[in-house]
């Protein structure tokens, strides 16, 4: 499982699950409530409503995107033996971007507004339940490396990853939509460490045609087959 803003979960055998938000219209009224309270006077009663209208619709999609977790999860338990998720550090990808007054951050706006959007997904919410109802059958596969390698012939090169959506191998030219190419190197637990240039994943071997440029560490010997 791939987890993403664009695609809450993308899963290796081609589903895309997204988490239900706010319709456009209940996202308008809550700019709508958002500035009826700008405009009431400071510990009136009117702009207490207001907040209160918008904490409502806020509840809402909390209840819906709780609600898709639970049930996404339970399919997911039902379904497979074996889940294995993209290691995120939703803390750290979600901290703030403000900085200090020393040293204040760049972007904030921008920054904030992703973080509302990652938080919104319940990329949590969805590994935690998971877990709980497939005890022992879910597994956590590092992130670095799972979007820029070819799930056909396992080259790692950041030019293959187009767009947000789309990924073509600069290698042997295999086109895949970029979150279920991540998807099917997590399935196979390709995370963290490189494969072997020649080695192939889904078929076949494929020489290389080009050194990437994607820095690669170098891989420790702690008695782990590296392939």
């Amino acid at each position: 499982i791939d987890r993403g803003v664009t695609i809450t979960a993308a899963l290796s055998d081609g589903q895309r699950l997204n988490c239900p938000r706010l319709t456009t219209r209940e996202r308008a009224q809550i700019r709508k409530h958002q500035r009826r309270a700008a405009r009431a006077p400071r510990g009136s009663e009117a702009k207490a409503a207001e907040h209160a209208k918008v904490a409502g619709l806020r509840a809402r999609e909390a209840d819906r995107r709780k609600d898709w977790c639970e049930k996404t999860s339970t399919m997911l338990a039902r379904t497979y033996r074996l889940i294995r998720f993209e290691k995120l550090n939703i803390t750290t990808m979600t901290r703030s971007a403000k900085g200090t007054i020393a040293q204040p951050g760049t972007r904030v706006r921008q920054k904030a507004g992703l973080n509302r959007a990652i938080l919104a997904q319940g990329w949590g919410l969805l590994r935690r339940r998971t877990g709980e109802k497939a005890p022992g059958r879910v597994e956590d596969v590092p992130a670095p490396y799972t979007s820029l390698r070819c799930s056909a012939c396992g080259w790692i090169e950041k030019d293959s990853r187009k767009s947000q959506a789309e990924f073509v191998c600069v290698s042997c030219g295999f086109t895949c939509n970029a979150d279920e190419n991540a998807a099917v190197n997590v399935a196979a637990g390709q995370g963290g460490i490189p494969r072997p240039r020649r080695t192939a994943g889904a078929g076949g071997v494929t020489a290389a045609t080009g050194r990437s440029s994607a820095r690669e560490p170098r891989p420790t010997r702690v008695g782990i087959p590296l392939f």
